[in-house]
């Protein structure tokens, strides 16, 4: 049945089956099969029955028919359990204080916040002048108690997203007088940003549009030039800096900086001293910094030249670079530092040394310490080192954690003459928690935790376990539950890894999981190799030739935990989004004996198709992430696990996977021809859910709420699968 045709009989029989059970269903669609062959650069060759969902325009009738058809057929699934979807969005979003605000930083005389109205999908991004009796605290008891008169609002997302079916404002950067205020807005999703210009003191909107540019800006100090980074418009590389001049043509702007290496990313800033406007390049292996006085930004100089295996990133404050490097050898990286003027390595100083069991993850510089972010042991620290950058002789001490298991980070620190330390603080029981610590008398404050409105974190526990991979590492693994769980194998479970990228997946507080828990459910996370939670080695036992050990990884915590009895071995669902999605597709094509549901998001399925297509956003930029399969041993190993190219006749667990239209990190003909295709040769009667959002890409919908809808549907097909009770504790 041809893919138009197919659409109006599912749509036809929708109503009629809806809230009837599974057998009734009607059947789900059947994509028509097109011959074509997809090469490779030394000879091999791979038929792609399903290629042609490929639109790169989004327009062809016949794909969009097989999407709306998939759509229809969703909806026809899921109408059954639209009540229990109804009831898990209405907790979700029961949980959040809607007329909440962030925790307010100060910058150059402002206090800036972001706050939400009762009822309203976007933020509102404003900000307070500074004064006698204003700081933090008092701005957040204004905002809790309504009073708004000393405010200056930025940006009132509300009305910018009023009738549009997506809206994201991004980026945005004020200028060094306050007085003008640049973002970048997207209207669905492509993450191709226009920038717009607004006078903060008249309200005014600018004529000056920049299309086509990454959601990056930087002014200089004249406040009236404004750096930006331009995307190519098909594969959306960021290639070229330019600068703009208010009420200057867009199309006089001129040409900073171009990068010639596709396989490289591109971003802007200003220094920690605001002394630099600098320009990073990045690739996987390898890093640049060219920089320029922000007071005169027309000649840009190379900090030091890139090379192959040798990563760094750079600040600059109190008269001297101070860089974070993997360089001679540091794996795990070192922190040096180098005089102002520096051009080369043979410069650099070493201050921080490496260690094999530390990974130094980030640094913040201050005027008389030092904030070095760090991961031992899979879990993250802070330390705070006293002194100046490559003095010799401070003293340090580290952060106090709470919990055994729990995620820290540097939160906003705008301001290097503090001696407060602003950090972040959650843990898989704790909501996000944002403190200050003064670092010399050692006064610690809180100054806000995410309120979750029926929460008790007394009634709920954490644990840190270590689980054995085939191989005898060890892989740690962090999971939840409510208080009175019984380990008798009996409970449901669910598992989330990402795994790729050097992307750690940290023990936070997730409150859509709270659902899941006060239905008897055990929520695990799997801190897999691929990820950097155990320091850079433990990201290149999951990259290349070793990605496989990221999905065995997986599938060996899942086990482990069945065998501990924290889970059924009929009750284990997976998920995981993007690269995760990429993971999943791996376990169901690997072990779907062990899954009884797998919910994936944005996958990214077709490795070796896409990977051969340089035409595709992202592709060059991740060679050494995934490898080059012009290469032959490259493409051999890739097609080894891709997992649309090893799905096979087999009895695959139940799925429910999504994806966008407009995604540009993972295109929607991925899962598309994925979902095809496993249709073709699933042996089973598990049902597989295909569900696309029309106007949006990567990250789903846009909105507070929005999402959550997506999720409360997720997991009521999820819950219903897994045979868990619809009535929470």
């Amino acid at each position: 049945m041809k893919p138009t045709l197919l659409l109006a009989a599912v749509l036809m029989s929708l109503t009629a089956c809806s809230g009837k059970p599974a057998a009734e269903l009607p059947a789900p669609p059947d994509a028509d099969q097109r011959p074509h062959v997809v090469k490779a650069p030394h000879g091999a060759e791979r038929e792609d029955e399903y290629y042609w969902l490929r639109d790169d325009k989004r327009e062809d009738k016949a794909m969009l028919a097989y999407l709306e058809a998939e759509n229809a057929y969703a909806d026809a699934v899921m109408a059954p359990l639209k009540p229990l979807e109804d009831k898990l969005y209405d907790e979700i979003v029961g949980r959040i204080k809607q007329d909440d605000s962030s925790v307010p930083y100060r910058e150059r005389g402002w206090w800036y916040y972001t706050r939400f109205d009762t009822g309203k999908d976007y933020p509102i991004h404003a900000r307070r002048k500074d004064g006698p009796g204003i700081d933090a605290t008092s701005i957040q008891k204004a905002n809790d108690s309504g009073d708004f008169a000393d405010e200056q609002i930025l940006l009132d997302v509300n009305a910018l997203a009023e009738g549009k079916d997506y809206y994201a404002a991004s980026a945005r950067t004020v200028s060094q007088d306050n007085t003008l205020l640049a973002y970048a807005e997207d209207l669905n999703g492509r993450r191709q940003y226009t920038v717009r210009i607004k006078n903060l003191e008249t309200g005014e909107l600018y004529p000056d549009e920049i299309k086509g540019v990454s959601a990056n800006l930087v002014w200089a100090d004249d406040n009236r030039t404004l750096f930006y980074v331009e995307n190519d418009p098909e594969t959306l590389l960021t290639k070229r800096v330019k600068k703009h001049v208010l009420g200057t043509p867009v199309a006089d702007d001129v040409l900073v900086y171009e990068e010639t290496d596709d396989s490289f990313y591109m971003g802007i800033g200003r220094t920690r001293d605001d002394r630099f406007i600098v320009i990073g390049v990045s690739s996987t292996v390898s890093d640049e910094l060219r920089h320029a006085p922000a007071a005169d930004p027309r000649e840009f100089t190379v900090l030091s030249a890139r090379a192959r295996d040798v990563e760094y990133d750079a600040d600059h404050h109190d008269g001297r670079w101070v860089i974070r490097t993997n360089a001679d050898g540091a794996k795990n990286f070192k922190v040096v530092t180098a005089p102002t003027g520096s051009t080369s390595r043979k410069d650099w100083k070493d201050w921080i040394a490496h260690r094999d069991d530390v990974f130094i993850d980030g640094v913040e510089l201050f005027d008389g310490f030092t904030a070095i972010g760090e991961r031992s042991e899979g879990l993250e620290r802070l330390r705070v080192v006293r002194g100046t950058p490559g003095g010799t002789g401070g003293a340090e001490e580290y952060v106090k954690a709470d919990e055994p298991a729990y995620s820290m980070g540097l939160s906003a620190n705008p301001e290097p003459d503090s001696e407060w330390l602003r950090y972040s603080y959650t843990s898989m029981t704790t909501p996000g928690t944002v403190y200050e610590l003064n670092t010399k008398t050692g006064e610690r404050r809180m100054l806000k935790r995410e309120p979750v409105i029926g929460y008790d974190p007394e009634q709920y526990v954490t644990e840190r376990l270590w689980a054995t991979a085939r191989d005898g590492t060890k892989v740690p693994v962090s999971l939840v539950y409510r208080k009175g769980f019984k380990r008798d194998g009996s409970a449901a479970l669910l598992q989330y890894a990402y795994g790729s990228y050097g992307s750690s997946s940290d023990p936070g507080f997730n409150s859509t999981v709270v659902s899941l828990l006060d239905r008897g459910m055990v929520y695990a996370i799997a801190h897999i190799r691929g990820g950097q939670e155990m320091g850079r080695a433990w990201y290149d036992d999951g990259k290349l030739f070793n990605k496989v050990n990221t999905f065995t990884d997986f599938i060996d915590v899942t086990k482990y935990l069945v065998e501990q009895k924290y889970a059924a071995p009929d009750r284990v669902a997976a998920y995981g989004g993007s690269a995760g999605g990429l993971l999943m597709g791996a376990i169901s094509n690997m072990s779907p004996e062990t899954y009884t549901v797998i919910l994936s998001q944005v996958p990214f399925v077709d490795v070796v198709t896409t990977m051969l297509d340089p035409s595709i956003p992202l592709t060059t930029n991740e060679y050494d992430e995934w490898g080059n399969p012009e290469q032959k041993d490259y493409y051999d190993y890739m097609l080894s696990y891709s997992p649309y190219d090893n799905l096979k006749a087999q009895a695959y667990p139940a799925m429910f996977i999504g994806t966008g239209l407009w995604d540009s990190q993972v295109q929607y003909w991925e899962p598309a021809k994925y979902v095809a295709r496993l249709r073709d040769m699933n042996t089973s009667d598990n049902t597989v859910v295909f569900r696309t959002n029309m106007e949006a890409g990567h990250g789903g919908k846009s909105g507070r709420f929005r999402r959550f809808r997506e999720r409360a549907e997720m997991y009521a097909f999820m819950l219903d699968r897994l045979g868990v009770d619809a009535a929470a504790q």
